[in-house]
């Protein structure tokens, strides 16, 4: 079970990223990846981030890291726990080195989506898990080796591993080097992009009781990134369902998938194949494609495929409501429409 000290909190964060055209290279418009979130994010838990590409999953993650500037809004880290003012930090206009003096970097740590990409080729092991140890600590050589190895320990390797390089492991065993160096820093905060996708699903497996095991044992937050349904049931305690940068439902797991709220969340669920069981929702097809996020509609992003939208839809834009205690939704559908749609489609999963 988490605290409910937060560690991070994300208010109207918004990415726009420049479109330029004519001659002169002028911008002419802004592809809206991230338009506006509200999420508070507590210690010890963590918060799968589920929806379709291009729905700003992987733009929030990467901001919240501050590998890219967000374009307004605020990211308040709070340090060891505490709420008062001085261990608040707003780090959202931070530069690269107001980032490391503060200490923001080591505490807020990233594992990308391919191993293969994220790992430096060129690289020993051994000098891959020590680079964040010479950045963030003034640890001597033999301790950072020392270090190292208890570090490949952890993630289920061994020394034998440390003068090889990436090429020479199977894509399970790069992630738990990915992991290895995430967790180099002692980190408070990880962003896992998709750590699983391009492993084998028996592999799935064995990082996410990694990732599970170090959790408990350091005290982790994780923010997990996905579009496995299945996985984020798993590892997660709280769900974020995101479309077309913007948050439309967000709830405890197991509450989540019993009584989904949205629309666009029970077309993700009734997606999901459940071997050996009969599937309790049907199967909902979305029409068309997702709107292009230069030109997203008016109203409601969702009105252009939802197959419940009236008039309102596309004239206001619904604003997160609390439909039960913890669990929201940014629906214009009132709970007798909702009641209908459950009837429908089915209680969930």
């Amino acid at each position: 079970m988490y605290s409910q000290n937060k560690i991070l909190e994300l208010r109207n964060l918004k990415k726009y990223y420049p479109v330029y055209g004519g001659v002169l290279r002028r911008v002419k418009n802004h592809v809206k990846a991230l338009d506006g979130i509200d999420l508070d994010i507590y210690r010890g838990e963590c918060v799968g981030v589920v929806g379709e590409s291009g729905c700003g999953k992987t733009t929030a993650s990467k901001a919240i890291v501050r590998l890219h500037t967000p374009t307004a809004g605020r990211i308040l880290f709070h340090r060891n726990g505490r709420d008062d003012g001085e261990s608040i930090t707003d780090i959202s206009r931070l530069k690269r080195g107001a980032l490391k003096r503060k200490g923001i970097r080591e505490k807020l740590q990233m594992v990308f989506q391919d191993p293969s990409t994220s790992l430096n080729p060129r690289m020993l092991v051994k000098h891959i898990i020590t680079e964040p140890l010479r950045e963030y600590t003034d640890l001597s050589s033999r301790e950072m080796e020392n270090r190292v190895v208890e570090l490949l320990n952890m993630v289920g390797l061994s020394k034998t591993h440390l003068m090889r390089y990436p090429h020479e492991f199977s894509g399970g065993q790069r992630q738990r080097i990915a992991v290895a160096r995430a967790i180099a820093s002692h980190p408070e905060f990880l962003v896992l992009d998709e750590p699983t996708s391009a492993l084998d699903v028996s592999v799935q497996a064995q990082i996410l009781n990694l990732l599970l095991s170090l959790r408990d044992k350091f005290n982790l937050t994780y923010l997990f990134v996905t579009h496995h349904l299945l996985v984020v049931k798993y590892i997660s305690t709280r769900i974020v369902v995101m479309y077309l940068g913007k948050i439309v439902e967000m709830s405890g797991t197991k509450d989540l998938f019993a009584t989904p709220f949205h629309p666009y969340t029970f077309a993700l669920l009734s997606g999901i194949p459940i071997p050996g069981s009969e599937q309790r929702m049907k199967r909902i097809v979305l029409s068309g494609d997702v709107p292009n996020p230069l030109n997203p509609p008016r109203g409601c992003r969702f009105h252009t495929r939802c197959p419940f939208a009236f008039k309102q839809c596309g004239d206001e834009e619904p604003g997160l409501e609390e439909i039960a205690p913890g669990h929201f939704s940014a629906c214009h559908l009132k709970s007798r429409s909702r009641q209908k749609v459950r009837d429908k489609f089915g209680n969930g999963m």
